[in-house]
């Protein structure tokens, strides 16, 4: 189980910083540039997924309790 919030948290960084690479010199990489909704926030995406990534990856590295 502590595999799946590694995995995704990786992810989610790496999407994070393509989106951020994307806005900042315009390379195509990135899931975020494809969708529609984020049209506009590409950097508030970016962030939102980098943020996100780095909680997933220190979830999966908390010890359990109990």
């Amino acid at each position: 189980m502590k595999k799946l919030p590694e995995i995704l948290g990786f992810v989610a960084v790496l999407q994070g910083v393509a989106s951020l690479v994307h806005e900042f010199t315009d390379w195509n990489v990135g899931v975020v540039r494809r969708l529609g909704f984020p049209d506009g926030f590409g950097v508030c995406a970016g962030i939102s997924l980098l943020v996100l990534g780095v909680a997933l990856l220190v979830v999966a590295e908390s010890p359990k309790s109990g």
